[in-house]
């Protein structure tokens, strides 16, 4: 094909995906879907590999069944849990995740694993089929999807990690940790990069080991010793877990955080943090007193949704704003955890710290 033909190709096919724009039935995303196909077409006039375009159907396919899935449960917020795929189900380990998915759907959230067996096992089981969601994986020696989720039909059977993860990240409200191997131990840091680079989050992050146990534990201390106190990271990021082996305390380490806190993104270079209740002028001026040391510059303001915010269904509830660092993330979490004690007084007991 002469390059006027290949041009020529390439202008009908963008006039084709204009029209079929046109006619969608839903205009709110229109520029969105514009800019996707778009970079479709780029791809579709460039020199990639076979292996390339296969890539990237499967990555497409793979998130259009997470999307599909999980709209429907946009409102109801979920547990992420991660741990060992080794553990049998006569384990304290096994058990304590057993008790920990169960108090959590019995406070109103929904559980979500990768599907196989282990701890993610116990998690759906603690939970039951019907507050549980599996995001499994495919892999050539075929990692079985536990009896607990098998079948139904908030299974789903991912091709790629990476896609795999995304949802289990993006669809978390909180995530909780036990006992595992090199894979648990790299969704742990994973959450705490993501959070500090503002990709994800913030979310209560839980470490739980069995009664007794010293897994997290000495987890924390190598963390303290090798990293904290060798300047490597932070002195206030251990704010952003919590280890216990207590289900109480995990338990309200989860929904404590959403009191006040909603949840926040960036607009622009600015955090925006949504609020289920609104802060007086005087705990606006305590927050900016006490946590003036995370901003690159200005103040910790009141505010309305911001314009770029129109189509956000969290576009009524009252928010702060603020020129965030991105690099003292302990402290953010620490500030949260002060706008949930100062708000507290004005919260009704509504009982659903898991509707978002």
């Amino acid at each position: 094909m002469t390059s006027s033909a290949s041009f020529d190709t390439l202008e009908s096919l963008q006039a084709d995906i204009a029209e079929l724009i046109d006619r969608l039935p839903t205009l709110k995303n229109q520029q969105l879907i514009k800019q996707a196909l778009a970079t479709i077409v780029r791809l579709a006039d460039s020199d990639i590999e076979r292996l390339d375009w296969k890539i990237l159907s499967a990555s497409l396919a793979d998130m259009e069944r997470g999307f599909q899935l999980f709209y429907a449960y946009r409102h109801v917020r979920k547990v992420t849990i991660f741990g060992s795929a080794r553990l049998a189900p006569e384990t304290p380990e096994y058990h304590m995740a057993v008790q920990f998915a169960r108090a959590v759907t019995q406070l109103g959230f929904m559980v979500m694993t990768g599907g196989g067996g282990g701890i993610m096992q116990a998690g759906h089981e603690g939970a039951g089929r019907e507050n549980s969601f599996g995001l499994n994986i495919q892999l050539p020696f075929e990692q079985q999807a536990n009896p607990f989720i098998e079948g139904d039909s908030k299974l789903i059977n991912f091709k790629y990690f990476f896609t795999r993860k995304l949802f289990l990240l993006k669809e978390s409200d909180a995530v909780a940790l036990f006992p595992g191997g090199f894979g648990t131990q790299d969704e742990a840091f994973e959450c705490m990069t993501l959070s500090q680079t503002g990709k994800f989050g913030p979310v209560p992050l839980v470490l739980i080991d069995r009664p007794g146990g010293d897994y997290w534990r000495s987890w924390s201390t190598y963390i303290d010793e090798q990293l904290v106190d060798k300047g490597l990271v932070s002195p206030d990021d251990p704010s952003l877990y919590t280890v216990t082996d207590n289900l109480d305390v995990a338990c309200n380490a989860i929904t404590r955080f959403y009191q006040v806190y909603h949840s926040s993104r960036y607009v622009g270079d600015q955090l925006v943090i949504r609020l289920t209740t609104d802060l007086s002028s005087a705990e606006i001026e305590k927050l900016n007193a006490d946590f003036s040391d995370i901003l690159v510059k200005g103040k910790i303001e009141k505010s309305q949704a911001l314009s770029q915010e129109g189509q956000d269904e969290t576009v009524g509830l009252p928010r702060l704003v603020l020129y965030f660092n991105q690099r003292d993330l302990g402290r953010l979490y620490q500030m949260i955890a002060t706008i949930n004690k100062m708000g507290i007084h004005t919260i009704e007991e509504t009982g659903h710290p898991e509707r978002k």
